[in-house]
């Protein structure tokens, strides 16, 4: 890939990575405190839950990105999904911090970047294909943030998108 090209590529990510993190807030900044904690099913994640398991994925995946595993020794992912990120500032505290991790990784980066090798799990991975592999991670999520809020507002939800959709 041409060293235009990657740094294109880098620009477009970044750009995508605010999206997903605007959609994110949007549909946080629809519910109440209480609602940001409601879960449909006793089995399901709370909207707190999603934001503390991106939090430590981020915070795994994107500390030290090109030098340590992503998979960092300290990470408790199964901890992740335990209900304990209490009230809306303590929840957004943890979403602008895993944010902000992402975007001080990708703004390190590049156009020489991209090829590197770096692991997650002892995996090896170009960067390209680790960026990737944590831009469809997060947007899925999103996307369920976006339905379970959805599905808490109702009729009172406020589209982020095209209205009715």
């Amino acid at each position: 890939m041409e060293a235009q090209a990657q740094l294109n590529y880098l620009e477009s990510v970044r750009r995508l990575f605010a999206y997903y993190k605007k959609l994110g807030a949007q549909a946080m900044a629809q519910l109440t405190e209480e609602e940001l904690k409601y879960q449909p099913e006793p089995w399901s994640n709370n909207m707190a839950t999603i934001v503390k398991h991106l939090h430590g994925n981020m915070l795994s995946r994107w500390t030290d990105f090109l030098t340590t595993d992503g998979e960092k020794p300290w990470r408790n992912r199964d901890g992740e999904f335990e209900d304990t990120l209490e009230g809306r500032a303590r929840i957004m505290e943890a979403w602008e911090e895993g944010w902000n991790c992402v975007f001080t990784a990708i703004d390190g980066l590049d156009e020489g970047s991209l090829q590197r090798i770096v692991y997650i799990r002892n995996e090896g991975h170009t960067v390209l294909e680790a960026i990737n592999r944590q831009l469809a991670h997060y947007s899925y999520h999103v996307g369920q943030m976006i339905f379970l809020a959805k599905q808490i507002r109702g009729a009172a939800w406020t589209s982020l998108s095209i209205p009715n959709c």
